[in-house]
């Protein structure tokens, strides 16, 4: 099969070993679509290996069509069109799973907007509803909201009725933002959004891909008992903690990543993702939000949109067939 292989800052599209046949609880997949994600850059840059025994191939996310199915997998069959939360492996023809990481396509959903769920969607609902507990009525903070886990979670919050203020980097980006449910929002050039997050009543929950240049002002608009949830550090990984605020507060500080996490682990996100979220996406009530979509050669040519943050919504690579 082919694949992207990284040289330094080079990528190139070239052969590589084909993945090996599927065991008992997996699956292989012929790749459609692949999105890209920040950790994609991270690894590029050296700064985010893959997990032991991963693929160190890039790619966080695919969507395509079952291939083969290893001794035990009941769920899926060869020619089922799915998406897949993986470990590494996305941008290449072929990859092989755990199927507890793959479901079946939202009906009315195609492989191109397939590839835009695994990483935004599963990010989202992990941290606003298992980590970040957010109970009836409870009011959302989304850094970075028009990334495509902030447009993911901002339509979640709309749906489930959380009122949801974001930060973004342009007056396109509200507007976008606000069109998808967000209450309110600021551009983070305009300055701090301390006073205008107290103004609109303050965050029982955070969702931060920024880390330690966004932790003081967090911590001054989290309410009595809020959560921040801690899923980045684009802004940096050291700053300093108010400890007397965290414990007047009884603010809680919460770090998660998805990568790292086992297939079992991943399994029961991706049941909660089937059960809640599959029938919202197969309504129409929510959608993925899609920026650009670019053939896989191109691969370089996204990246720089992502570093850039001039994406809106998910960036996807066209691997394969869509047929």
């Amino acid at each position: 099969m082919h694949a992207i292989v990284v040289d330094g800052n080079q990528l190139s599209w070239e052969r590589v070993p084909d993945p090996e046949p599927p065991a008992v609880g997996e699956v292989t997949i012929n790749i459609a679509c692949a999105g890209v994600n920040r950790a994609d850059l991270m690894q590029k840059a050296g700064q985010y290996p893959p997990p032991p025994g991963a693929s160190d191939i890039l790619g966080l996310e695919a969507s395509g069509v079952i291939a083969a199915v290893g001794e035990g997998v009941t769920h899926l069959r060869p020619g089922d069109a799915v998406c897949a939360l993986l470990e590494g492996g996305g941008y290449a023809e072929q990859v092989k799973v755990d199927a507890r990481q793959v479901l079946p396509l939202p009906r009315g959903l195609d492989l191109r907007r397939g590839a835009a769920l695994m990483e935004a969607f599963a990010t989202a609902w992990l941290n606003l509803f298992m980590e970040g507990r957010l109970a009836a009525g409870e009011r959302a903070l989304i850094h970075a909201g028009a990334s495509g886990v902030g447009t993911t979670a901002i339509q979640l919050c709309r749906v489930f009725r959380h009122p949801c203020f974001v930060t973004v980097g342009s007056e396109e980006k509200l507007t976008l933002c606000q069109r998808l449910g967000a209450d309110t929002g600021v551009n983070r050039h305009d300055g701090s959004f301390v006073e205008a997050v107290k103004a609109w009543g303050g965050a029982d929950l955070i969702l931060d891909p920024v880390g330690a240049s966004y932790l003081a002002d967090n911590q001054r608009v989290l309410n009595t008992d809020g959560r921040l949830v801690l899923i980045g550090v684009m802004g940096g990984r050291k700053a300093e903690l108010d400890m007397a605020r965290m414990l007047i507060k009884r603010q809680r500080l919460i770090g998660s990543t998805l990568r790292t996490k086992t297939p079992a682990e991943k399994g029961r996100i991706l049941a909660a993702l089937a059960e809640h979220v599959w029938p919202l996406l197969e309504s129409g009530e929510i959608e993925p939000l899609i920026d650009r979509v670019y053939p896989i050669a191109e691969v370089g040519a996204a990246h720089q949109r992502m570093a850039d943050n001039a994406s809106s919504g998910k960036l996807l690579l066209e691997v394969g067939s869509f047929s």
